[in-house]
C-alpha cells in the first residue's frame, strides 16, 4: 500500500474517533434532560481504491482507506415507545376518576368540618322528640329548625359539588389548549427536522427527543397513534382524527353550553360554520354534535381502548349538566348518568333530600285531606288558604297544579291529589335541593304545626307515621343498586359507595402505575443514559483516537525516513 494512502486511513480513524468522543460527551452531558435519548455513531469502511480487475481472480485487487462516520442514530424501541404510552394514557385516566371520587368523598363526609351525616342525625332525633310530644312548642320549633338546617347544609354539600364541576370544566379548557399547542409544536418540529435532514448529512436527534417527548405528553391526555413517513414528518391522530397531518396542525375548539357553560371539544375541521353580525365564526348545536372528539356513550373498557386519557376522564367525571333526582330514571341512568361521578353523585344526594322534603309534606297534607274529608270544615294542618301547611316549598313555584283537590286512594284514605304537582321537564315545579326552602311562617311561628285535633286530643298518630317513613328501608341509591335504605341510613350508604368505588378506581391506579412504571424501566435501559458505560466508552474512543494518532506519527516517520535517504 502507498505511504501517502495509508495517512487516509488514520486521518479517518482520527475523524472517527473524534465524532464518537463528541458523541459521548453530549450523551454524559444531558443524562439528566428529560426526554433525552442517548446517541450512538454508527461507522462503516470506506470507499475501496481498486488496484486490478482480473476476470480470472476470485476477488479484485482494492485497497481499503479505513473508516467512515454513516450517522448518529438514537437507541430506540418502538415498541416499547407505543406501550408506555397506551398505558400512561390509561394510568391518567384512572388518576383523574380517582382524584374525583376522593374529592367528592371530602365533598360529602366533610363540609366546614361537620359531616353531613350529622344534619340527618339532628333531624332524625328531632322527629323522634316530637313523636313524644307533637303538642310542644319546643319540641315543634326544633323540629322546623332541624329542617331549616338540613336543607341548609345540604344546599352547602350540593354546591360544594357543582363548584367542583366548575373547576373540572376549566380543566377541560386547560387540556384542549395543551393538547392545541402540542399539536402546532410536533407540526413545527416536523418543518425543522425535515429541513435539517433533507440533505441527508445531519441527524436532528435533539430535535427529535423534544418531538417524541411532546408524543409521551400527548398521550396522557387521550388515545393517539402516530407514524413517520419517508421525509421524517411525524403524522399524529387523536382519538382516531387526524390532529397533525403532514404541514397542518388541526384544532380542536370548545363550544360553551349557553345554560350551564360547560365545554364540548369539537374538531374545527369536521364542523360547519356561519358568521354571525360581529363576523365571528357560529357553529350549530347539530354541527357540533357531529364533530365531537369524544363519544362518552360508549362502555369504558380497556378491551375497547376506550379508558385512555385525562382529558376524556374528566369529561366523564364532569357530566354534561347539574343533575338531581329525575336523571336516576332507569333509562337516562345507564345511557348518561352511570359513567360521570360528579352528575351520579349529584342525583343520589338530590334524591334524599327530594324524599325527605315530599315525605314530610306529603304526610302532612294527607292528614289534613283525611281531617277535611271527615269534617269539611276543619283547618287541621292548613294555612290561612285553605292549603296543606308544607314545611318544604318551592322556590319557583308553588306546591300545587291549580286549586288542591281530595281523592281517595284503594284503601279509602283520603288525600290531596294534586299536591306535589312536579313535571320532571320543569325544573321550576321540583322538589330538588336547589329549588326548596323553609316555610317563612312556620320559621317565624313553628306551632301553626299544632298537632292537636279537632276534638283537643294530641296527633301521636301523624308522628308515628313521620319516624316509620324516616325508619322505612325503601330507597335505593340508584337503579342498579339493590339494597334498600333508610333515611338514617342513605347517606351513610352515599359516603360508603364513593369510598367502595374510590377503592377500586385506587386499585385499578395502583396496577396501572406498575405496568407504566415497568415499561418505563424497561425503555429507560435502552433509552437512558448511563454515565458508567458512556465513561468506559470514552476510555475506548480516546485509545482509539490515540492509536489513530500513533499510526498516523508512524507513517510520518517512514515518510520522513525514506525522503531523508532519497535525498541523501
Amino acid at each position: 500500500m502507498p505511504l501517502m494512502g495509508s495517512l487516509y486511513i488514520g486521518v479517518s480513524g482520527l475523524q472517527t474517533s473524534q465524532n464518537s468522543l463528541n458523541t459521548t460527551a453530549h450523551n454524559i452531558s444531558n443524562t439528566d434532560t428529560t426526554g433525552y435519548v442517548r446517541q450512538q455513531i454508527l461507522t462503516g469502511t470506506a470507499t475501496y481504491n481498486t488496484i486490478k480487475a482480473d476476470i480470472d481472480a476470485v476477488a479484485k485487487q482494492q485497497i481499503g482507506l479505513g473508516v467512515v462516520y454513516s450517522k448518529t442514530r438514537q437507541v430506540r424501541d418502538v415498541f416499547l415507545d407505543s406501550t408506555y404510552r397506551k398505558e400512561s394514557g390509561r394510568s391518567a385516566f384512572y388518576e383523574v376518576s380517582y382524584d374525583a371520587l376522593g374529592e367528592v368523598e371530602y365533598l360529602l363526609d366533610e363540609m366546614n368540618g361537620e359531616s353531613f351525616q350529622d344534619s340527618v342525625q339532628d333531624l332524625w332525633t328531632a322527629v323522634q322528640e316530637l313523636a313524644k310530644d307533637p303538642s310542644s312548642a319546643v319540641t315543634q320549633g326544633l323540629f322546623v329548625e332541624r329542617c331549616s338546617e338540613f336543607l341548609a347544609r345540604a344546599n352547602s354539600v350540593y354546591e360544594g359539588l357543582c363548584d367542583y364541576q366548575l373547576s373540572l370544566n376549566e380543566k377541560v379548557k386547560q387540556y384542549t389548549d395543551t393538547i392545541n399547542d402540542y399539536a402546532a409544536r410536533i407540526k413545527e418540529l416536523n418543518d425543522e427536522i425535515r429541513n435539517i435532514e433533507c440533505g441527508g448529512f445531519e441527524e436532528a436527534n435533539d430535535l427529535r427527543d423534544t418531538r417524541n417527548q411532546l408524543l409521551d405528553e400527548l398521550s396522557k391526555m387521550g388515545r393517539i397513534t402516530y407514524s413517520e413517513d419517508i421525509d421524517s414528518t411525524v403524522w399524529v391522530q387523536f382519538e382516531g382524527e387526524d390532529l397533525v397531518r403532514g404541514e397542518i396542525a388541526y384544532k380542536i375548539l370548545l363550544d360553551s353550553n349557553p345554560e350551564t357553560g360547560f365545554y364540548t371539544p369539537f374538531w374545527e375541521k369536521n364542523a360547519k360554520f356561519t358568521y354571525n353580525e360581529v363576523h365571528e365564526r357560529v357553529y350549530s348545536d347539530e354541527e357540533v354534535e357531529k364533530a365531537k372528539v369524544f363519544d362518552l356513550t360508549r362502555v369504558i373498557s380497556s378491551d375497547l381502548n376506550t379508558d385512555i386519557g385525562g382529558l376524556k376522564s374528566t369529561l366523564l367525571a364532569r357530566g354534561d349538566h347539574k343533575a338531581n333526582y329525575t336523571d336516576l330514571d332507569l333509562t337516562n341512568y345507564d345511557n348518561e348518568l352511570s359513567q360521570s361521578i360528579c352528575m351520579n353523585i349529584q342525583a343520589e344526594f338530590d334524591q334524599l333530600v327530594h324524599n325527605v322534603a315530599t315525605t314530610v309534606n306529603n304526610l302532612f297534607a294527607d292528614v289534613a285531606a283525611q281531617a277535611k274529608d271527615l269534617n269539611p270544615s276543619s283547618t287541621y294542618l292548613l294555612d290561612e288558604n285553605g292549603n296543606p301547611i308544607q314545611v318544604f316549598m318551592k322556590i319557583a313555584s308553588d306546591g300545587y297544579k291549580g286549586t288542591p283537590t281530595i281523592d281517595h286512594d284503594a284503601d279509602g284514605n283520603a288525600y290531596y291529589s294534586n299536591y306535589i304537582g312536579e313535571d320532571p321537564e320543569i325544573i321550576e315545579t321540583l322538589y330538588t335541593v336547589t329549588n326548596l326552602q323553609i316555610n317563612a311562617d312556620l320559621l317565624r311561628q313553628p306551632t301553626k304545626l299544632g298537632f292537636v285535633l279537632a276534638d283537643g286530643a294530641v296527633d301521636y298518630s301523624t308522628m308515628e307515621k313521620l319516624k316509620a317513613a324516616f325508619e322505612a328501608e325503601e330507597s335505593t341509591l340508584n337503579p342498579n343498586v339493590k339494597k334498600k335504605s333508610s333515611y338514617i341510613d342513605y347517606y351513610g350508604d352515599l359516603v360508603s359507595q364513593v369510598a367502595n368505588s374510590g377503592s377500586v378506581y385506587k386499585s385499578l391506579l395502583d396496577s396501572q402505575d406498575r405496568t407504566v412504571t415497568a415499561t418505563s424501566n424497561a425503555r429507560e435501559q435502552i433509552i437512558g443514559v448511563s454515565q458508567d458505560e458512556e465513561l468506559t466508552f470514552m476510555i475506548k474512543f480516546q485509545n482509539a483516537y490515540n492509536a489513530s494518532s500513533r499510526y498516523i506519527n508512524v507513517v510520518d516517520e517512514m515518510l520522513e525516513h525514506i525522503l531523508n535517504t532519497l535525498g541523501s
